[in-house]
Formats: C-alpha cells, sequence, structure tokens
C-alpha cells in the first residue's frame, strides 16, 4: 500500500492544528491525504444513501411498483434480475475501479439495483418497523463511526476481526440457507435478525478502521462499497428482528 512519507510542518503553522493530528500513532502519511480520502469515500457513501432511500421511497408509496415486481410474471423476472445484478456488477467493477467515469457508473448501477431489493423489503413491512430499524441503524453507524476514529487515535487496531467477521458470516449463510429450506419460526427469524446486526456492527468498525489506516487513495470506491454494504446489511439485518418481533 503507497504511504507517502510525512515531511510533518514548521512549528505554529497550520499543519499543527487540530486538523493535521494524526489519526492513529505511527502515522506515516499526511493527515491532511487521510481525511481529504476519507471526506470523499462519505461524500460517495451519502450519495449512495440518498439513492437507496429514494428508490426505496418510491417502491414503497407507489403502490403499482411493488404490485408489479410481486404479482406479475415479468415483475419477478425483474426482481430477480435486479437481485443478482449487483453480484454480477462487482465483477467488472474489480477491474475498472480506477477507470474514470466507468467506475461510478457501475457503482451506480450497483447501488440502484440494490436499492430495489431494499426497497421490496420495506414494501410489505409495517412503517414503525420501518422507522425503528433506520432510526437504529442511524444511531448504531453514527457511534461506532466516532468510537473507531477514537480508539484508533489511542492506538486501538481492529484488524484481527477479519478472520472472525469472515467466519461468522459464512454461519450466517448457512442459517439462512437452513431456514429457506426448513423454516425454523419466528423465534429463529429474531435470532437470525440479531446475530446479523451484531455482525455487521462489527464489519461497521472493522471497514471504518481500514479507511483510516489500510485503504489505498486509488480504493475509494472499495471502501465506500464495503461501508454501504454494511450499512444496508445492518438494517435489513434490524428489519428482521422487528419484523418477527411484530408479527
Amino acid at each position: 500500500m503507497f504511504r507517502p512519507p510525512y515531511n510533518g510542518g514548521k512549528t505554529g503553522d497550520v499543519e499543527a492544528s487540530a486538523g493535521s493530528r494524526p489519526l492513529y500513532p505511527m502515522m506515516l502519511e499526511p493527515p491532511e491525504l487521510r481525511w481529504a480520502f476519507i471526506r470523499k469515500i462519505y461524500s460517495i457513501l451519502t450519495v449512495q444513501l440518498l439513492i437507496t432511500v429514494a428508490v426505496s421511497a418510491v417502491v414503497v408509496f407507489v403502490h403499482p411498483v411493488s404490485h408489479f415486481f410481486i404479482a406479475t410474471t415479468g415483475g419477478l423476472a425483474l426482481y430477480i434480475v435486479l437481485i443478482i445484478t449487483p453480484f454480477i456488477t462487482l465483477c467488472p467493477l474489480y477491474f475498472c475501479y480506477q477507470r474514470h467515469p466507468i467506475n461510478y457508473l457501475l457503482l451506480t448501477v450497483f447501488t440502484v439495483s440494490l436499492s430495489f431489493a431494499v426497497g421490496l423489503s420495506c414494501a410489505f413491512t409495517k412503517g414503525k418497523v420501518i422507522l425503528e430499524a433506520a432510526i437504529l441503524t442511524a444511531a448504531v453507524v453514527v457511534s461506532l463511526t466516532l468510537y473507531t476514529f477514537w480508539a484508533a487515535r489511542r492506538g486501538h487496531d481492529f484488524n484481527f476481526l477479519g478472520p472472525f467477521l469472515f467466519a461468522s458470516i459464512f454461519v450466517l449463510m448457512i442459517f439462512a440457507l437452513i431456514q429457506i429450506f426448513f423454516p425454523l419460526g419466528r423465534l429463529s427469524l429474531m435470532i437470525y435478525g440479531g446475530l446479523a446486526a451484531i455482525i455487521f456492527s462489527g464489519y461497521i468498525i472493522y471497514d471504518t478502521d481500514n479507511l483510516i489506516k489500510r485503504y489505498s487513495y486509488d480504493e475509494y470506491i472499495w471502501a465506500a462499497v464495503s461501508l454501504y454494504l454494511d450499512i444496508v446489511n445492518l438494517f435489513l439485518s434490524l428489519l428482521t428482528l422487528f419484523r418477527a418481533a411484530d408479527s
């Protein structure tokens, strides 16, 4: 990973301001460059989340849209296409993540297609449940992000979470497959939603720590995709938990 040497600054210069403080001990790159990179990631992430909210609102409040997806053959076929499109888009995005504007075009396709899946998950859910999941998601994301920045500045490193989170995702996928073929009832859905929420909360810490320390400056697309998926999956996990509890 490219880390340009940090040449420091003159005493009393603006480089000594709070914004120039290292984000973590033994930081070798200029903090200003890393902060600029972080602002770019969160700008992209904000646009992604706004697109998701807009598309989901259309699916939820314009009833013919959700009815088309659920009640017609063409809608079901399109729904399947939209479900697999994000996974398909990640392949060319892997090779073109540095090629502008193709990377942004692929990122938009990825975001919009996934937003339809989020919207359809909300379309047949009570508004109270959606609001509870959204508020809790926002609270968790903000608090964990602030905590990770605070912990990184004090020398804490969360890279060790990687193998545990990967193993947890694998177990969660097996759990989901069991639920599909052998439904275990409302309690199991609540357990699944709770475990998934904990796992993706861990991913928010892990990916934010990588954003602070490990992502190179040309990996802004992957950094945004990682955090976006963490937030969306956390919301869907909480939605599953609250929907099962409310039924």
